[in-house]
């Protein structure tokens, strides 16, 4: 599911729940702009992504939708997350990538897409938001992250590749403080670990209510892969600030 997917799925759901009372909807779109750091090998040598595949920052579009159902039925939060880096590359010698060896001291480019499609079931703890006036909620939940991964290594008539698809179980918590009606602090976690894998995607956001029903926000993401998968090993991490703008209802 892409951006525009998200968006078009959100004003369908939005529409629905003009019409029902009992569901809620909030939905947002915004850029991202995010640092890349840490190293990525396939099938051989550690390439550090910042000083030897020389990614430099990337500014680019998300989208979410937080769907509230009634009664005990689970919450819904959709969220899409393209990622992707390129650059000319240098490195002292030759290195391996894949079945591939590359000479590091002659110009080659490179490409590491990272797109990411989360689907999470969560719920409110029971009456704490009654029970603050509607001040402090807290959500517990499970998030199924689908990572769509390609990288690539070019140089001269000589072009090496993996793609993987790969799904991620996650835990999901989310904190939503509202002292005002006109602004909003929230914090998301969601996070796993298993055997050499370690996955932790952390994001904390300021929101002002401009209107009944639109909001605008800024915060900052972080995220921190490691992983050893199908010949890929990584350990590499993105952070940055982000801005968006959504509705509610």
């Amino acid at each position: 599911m892409g951006i525009k997917q998200l968006i078009g799925a959100a004003l369908l759901l939005a529409a629905t729940a003009a019409s029902a009372d009992a569901m809620g909807i909030e939905a947002a779109v915004g850029v991202w702009n995010n640092t890349p750091r840490g190293d990525f090998a396939y099938k051989g040598t550690n390439l550090d992504i910042k000083d030897e595949l020389k990614y430099d920052d990337e500014t680019r579009l998300m989208g979410r939708v937080k769907i509230e159902t009634p009664l005990f039925f689970p919450n819904l939060y959709l969220m899409a997350t393209p990622m992707e880096f390129d650059g000319q590359g240098s490195k002292s010698g030759t290195f391996q990538f894949g079945d591939v060896t590359f000479d590091g001291t002659v110009p080659f480019t490179s490409e590491l897409k990272l797109d990411h499609y989360d689907l999470g079931l969560y719920w409110g703890i029971p009456l704490l938001k009654t029970a603050t006036a509607g001040v402090v909620n807290v959500d517990l939940g499970i998030d199924a992250r689908l990572i769509d991964l390609k990288a690539e290594v070019v140089q001269g008539g000589v072009t090496e590749s993996k793609s993987l698809v790969v799904g991620v179980p996650m835990i999901y918590a989310g904190v939503q403080v509202r002292p005002l009606s006109w602004f909003a602090a929230e914090g998301e976690a969601r996070g796993m670990a298993y055997g050499d894998n370690r996955y932790y995607d952390l994001i904390a956001r300021g929101k002002l209510i401009l209107f009944d029903h639109l909001f605008a926000a800024a915060g900052y993401r972080y995220e921190k892969i490691e992983i050893d998968e199908s010949d890929i090993k990584a350990d590499v991490d993105f952070g940055g600030p982000f801005a968006e703008v959504g509705f509610q209802f």
